[in-house]
């Protein structure tokens, strides 16, 4: 049995109604979990970025980014390494912290993981994190001792490190080039 990984991909489409659907659909048909979905537009409203994660082997994330591609509305698919690439979750967390001495722990806790305390009221502290996965596990793991209310995540976000982008050097023979259809 192969070996599986988290695998992130960054896909760049039309902004327009339906494609993330249509991108869903093609995981939902070839059997896969997406772990992680993150959409947002780009410098350009007319394209966004969908940052999939995933948990595969090698040959099928393969398989899935080449299938990505073969979509209309999908200008470029590139598959992110954790070595050339930064990954960042926007997390928000509702703590319970009834008295002044587990609001103190809990601002402390704050502090040393550089999160914000986002809305306090007199029996919770609302935290926004963002950071790595471990960064954002490790601190959950601290305040769930004062009892988490609530708790979201954006889902993993991702670019390319130094001057590299999604469009150098990841375009098949032949695939048309975005900018110049826009």
């Amino acid at each position: 049995m192969n070996e599986t990984t988290r695998h992130t991909l960054s896909v760049l489409v039309e902004n327009t109604a339906g494609v993330l659907s249509q991108v869903s659909r093609l995981f939902s048909r070839k059997g896969y979990n997406i772990d992680s979905l993150a959409v947002g537009t780009t410098d350009d409203p007319k394209i966004s970025r969908i940052t999939i994660e995933i948990d595969t082997d090698d040959a099928s994330a393969r398989q899935i980014a080449n299938q990505l591609r073969k979509l209309f509305p999908v200008y470029s698919v590139q598959e992110l390494s954790p070595d050339d690439s930064i990954r960042r979750e926007l997390v928000m967390i509702k703590v319970r912290a009834a008295n002044s001495e587990d609001r103190n722990e809990v601002i402390q806790i704050a502090n040393i993981f550089r999160a914000s305390i986002i809305d306090v009221s007199l029996n919770s502290l609302t935290i926004a994190i963002i950071g790595a996965e471990s960064k954002v596990d490790a601190i959950q793991k601290l305040l769930q001792g004062f009892g988490i209310l609530e708790m979201v995540r954006t889902g993993m976000v991702a670019l390319e490190r130094g001057g590299s982008t999604i469009n150098d050097n990841n375009k098949e023979k032949g695939e048309f080039n975005y900018g110049k259809l826009l």
